[in-house]
């Protein structure tokens, strides 16, 4: 089965995302310091520094952050410099990319977006909603442009 660029991940392989979310909860707890990830906080999104490490690809790095919204915030129009890993881990958040139909994901889903993909979030749920992002990028550029 082959999966394009935006279509999400579907609960298919649950417990599989379930355990690399629990994985990433231990990791996530060890880690003492992680340099800051340079973005200054929307209100209403709160951003957790998980993981930051060099790949095996000369000027590439990996990067998790666990993001949350409140009831109704939005994400602004953004980029990346390379590609983002979305695993929604509680609440209902909508992805809008541009060009593409807009994808609703409930906790355990996951999608794609391609490297300097412009895209929003918003929180549609009626609750909080928090995601799990893991961005594969160019090291030392900004992790996020904010679009036009």
């Amino acid at each position: 089965m082959s999966v394009k660029s935006y279509v999400p991940f579907r609960r298919g392989f649950g417990a599989r995302a379930a355990a690399l979310a629990g994985a990433v909860a231990v990791a996530a707890a060890i880690v003492v310091s992680v340099s800051q990830v340079a973005q200054a906080q929307q209100p209403g999104i709160t951003r957790s520094d998980l993981l930051r490490h060099d790949l095996s690809v000369p000027g590439r790095e990996v990067i998790q952050v666990l993001v949350a919204f409140e009831p109704g915030v939005v994400a602004a129009r953004h980029s990346h410099p390379g590609a983002e890993i979305v695993y929604v881990v509680e609440g209902v958040l909508e992805y809008r990319l541009d060009g593409r139909p807009p994808v609703t994901l409930k906790a355990g889903e996951g999608l794609f977006i391609p490297a300097g993909g412009i895209h929003e979030v918003e929180n549609v749920g009626g609750g909080k909603a928090a995601e799990l992002a893991t961005y594969i990028v160019e090291k030392g550029k900004p992790l996020a442009a904010i679009a036009e």
